[in-house]
């Protein structure tokens, strides 16, 4: 009798092993709940997307190639005008251009926060950069309808409004992502790269270059995906610089639109189920499937890196 209690004192598991049993099926529960979320929401974005094309019957080629948007009215051949190029291109234009411009001011913030002066620019650059991240977006919309737009008006000319105020005010916005992201690769650079560089008879300036930057481009060229998913998606700050004009940009001053901004200016004022409506949701389709590129880029490019270690 003594064995078998002692024998089902032994196979009996301990509190420690029911803890770690119950955080197991915790932490299973919490992923299966995100899977099922973010599967829902592209199966609902999907649909709904899908259904300009199916129910409404509108050419994907109208559709990716038109220049003239104003669902519920034809276009001088007899289609419906349902053109998103113009969004489309104005929302890549604003993005590229973003990025473009605030990728040398990010790395060389984070050069000087990491290489050059790393106590000073923990202690005055860090928080600067923090607090630019906590800022909402319809302030840098209210700072570049007050600053950027007459900015641009008396120095380009136009009415201020247009593609470059738009990419001024996101150059601001997405390069506190970048700085952050780029100053954690280059800290993650080992440092007997440096110390093997400089015993080789580089200078710092060289070992920078030559040594530090190339070791962390994978995490930098993930920082600048990081940010132009930001600017891609950004709606309130872009909408009051940029325009709403769904028009094909004739230059960078001319009013234009965004994907984001045509979808925040319309969404509430449509019907569930019109034609519409449910070419709002194919803009919004289109941008799901860009922040899924975009997250698929930043994959490729971490295994990438990955393997050069």
């Amino acid at each position: 009798m003594q064995n078998e209690k002692l024998a089902k004192q032994l196979m009996k598991k301990s509190k420690t092993a029911r803890y770690e049993r119950f955080g197991h099926l915790l932490s299973l529960s919490a992923l299966l709940l995100i899977m099922a979320i973010v599967l829902g929401i592209i199966v609902f974005v999907a649909s709904k997307g899908l259904a300009t094309f199916f129910k409404d019957g509108i050419s994907v080629k109208d559709f990716f190639t038109g220049t003239l948007w104003n669902p519920g009215t034809k276009t001088p051949n007899g289609h419906q005008a349902v053109g998103a190029l113009p969004m489309i291109v104005g929302s890549f234009l604003v993005t590229i251009l973003a990025a473009l411009l605030s990728t040398p001011f990010a790395i060389g913030t984070a050069v000087y926060m990491t290489e050059i002066s790393p106590k000073r620019g923990a202690k005055i650059l860090q928080p600067v950069t923090e607090l630019l991240v906590g800022i909402p977006s319809v302030v840098y919309g209210f700072i570049g309808l007050s600053v950027v737009v007459p900015f641009v008006r008396n120095t380009f000319g136009g009415s201020g409004f247009g593609i470059l105020s738009g990419t001024f005010v996101l150059f601001v916005m997405i390069l506190p992502t970048i700085v952050s992201m780029t100053v954690d690769s280059l800290r993650g650079v080992p440092k007997f790269y440096r110390q093997a560089s400089l015993a080789l008879g580089a200078t710092k300036w060289q070992t920078i270059w030559k040594v530090v930057l190339r070791a962390a481009t994978p995490g930098i060229l993930t920082a600048v995906v990081f940010g132009m998913a930001r600017a891609f998606g950004e709606a309130l700050a872009v909408q009051m610089v940029i325009g709403n004009a769904a028009l094909m940009p004739q230059n960078l001053t001319s009013p234009a639109s965004t994907l984001t901004s045509v979808l925040t200016a319309g969404m509430g004022n449509t019907v569930m189920g019109s034609l519409q409506n449910d070419a709002l949701w194919s803009l919004a389709l289109v941008l799901l499937v860009m922040s899924l590129f975009f997250n698929l880029l930043v994959h490729m490019i971490g295994r990438k890196g990955a393997f050069k270690k």
